[in-house]
């Protein structure tokens, strides 16, 4: 192992432990509340454009790990996509742990060489059990797949599986318990209901929901309620199942606490999702260019939500 590097910390005392890497824009759903990264979302085909290098990603970690990052997850676009995803983890070197977001169809074929490869864990979108509803939400018919791949990624240990379902008002907000119930019977699965956040231009027609209101009725049921301090998160224990609320929205606590650099599919550094102020390029950049690269972008990282942030310095 190198030597240790300085920590990255930026200027309002956040320091950074995890990088989020976007591998592609491509991806074969299109999810009616996709903010892609952050990034527009072509189809799942053939590589467009430039897309970040196995190298890249490779020396990227290798630095970033010297700096004090333990946990690196891969995004998209859909991560399944690249057809050398399994090559890209083989590949890192040795993370605490490595994670992947990815909306399940193309898992059940790859769940197990990913799981060979040293992919940990899996995050996957699942926002409605109804088929109907799957398609009016996501532009396709692949709930099955969907469903499959579930499946698969418990068999194949990628666990705790973590169920994404962002919630729509007045699209998929009355089948809470429905998934609650499936996350229960699925295996080793925790269900993420999460706030929908609001990117103009990408969100569509669906409705806000009570978020206050879920948690009530989800403490109401629980036999244990748990506090993560990280984002101000609670995790509900409900006969068995693990249910936990993600809200981002006006949470100036999810800003003042976040520990993630991102990396955009076409190599560069990028401090903040809602923001694309102080990019920075890391395409070939050697392992020692990459240590000065990293600390140039967390040195202009920025929290979207400030004031709390403000009071850190």
């Amino acid at each position: 192992m190198q030597n240790p590097r300085s920590p990255l910390i930026d200027p309002y005392n956040r320091r950074i432990t995890s990088l989020r890497i976007s591998v592609t824009k491509r991806c074969n759903l299109s999810c009616i509340y996709c903010h892609g990264e952050g990034e527009p979302m072509p189809a799942c085909t053939p590589a467009p454009l430039r897309e970040i290098s196995r190298e890249t990603i490779t020396t990227l970690v290798h630095a970033a790990l010297a700096h004090g990052v333990r946990r690196i997850k891969f995004t998209g676009g859909e991560p399944l996509c690249r057809s050398d995803f399994a090559e890209i983890i083989s590949e890192l070197p040795r993370v605490k742990e490595v994670s992947a977001t990815t909306n399940g169809t193309l898992l059940a074929e790859h769940a197990h060489d990913l799981a060979a490869a040293g992919l940990h864990r899996v995050n996957i979108s699942l926002d409605t059990l109804q088929p109907d509803r799957y398609r009016r939400i996501t532009g396709h018919d692949m709930l099955n797949s969907v469903l499959d791949g579930v499946a698969a990624a418990v068999d194949a240990g990628l666990t705790p599986v973590k169920l994404n379902m962002v919630l729509l008002g007045g699209t998929n907000d009355d089948e809470i318990w429905d998934l609650i119930d499936f996350a229960r019977g699925a295996g080793d699965v925790i269900l993420q209901l999460i706030e929908l956040m609001d990117f103009a231009g990408v969100t569509g027609a669906p409705g806000r929901i009570d978020m206050d209101a879920i948690e009530d009725a989800l403490r109401a049921r629980a036999s244990t309620v748990i506090t993560r301090e990280m984002h101000r998160r609670k995790k509900y224990l409900i006969d068995g199942a693990e249910v936990e609320v993600v809200r981002p929205i006006d949470n100036s606590e999810f800003c003042a606490n976040c520990n993630r650099l991102r990396v955009t599919s076409d190599g560069r550094l990028k401090g903040c999702l809602l923001s694309n102020d102080g990019l920075v390029d890391i395409s070939g950049a050697s392992e020692e260019e990459m240590h000065t690269l990293l600390e140039k972008a967390v040195a202009m990282r920025k929290p979207y939500y400030r004031p709390i942030c403000e009071r850190l310095i």
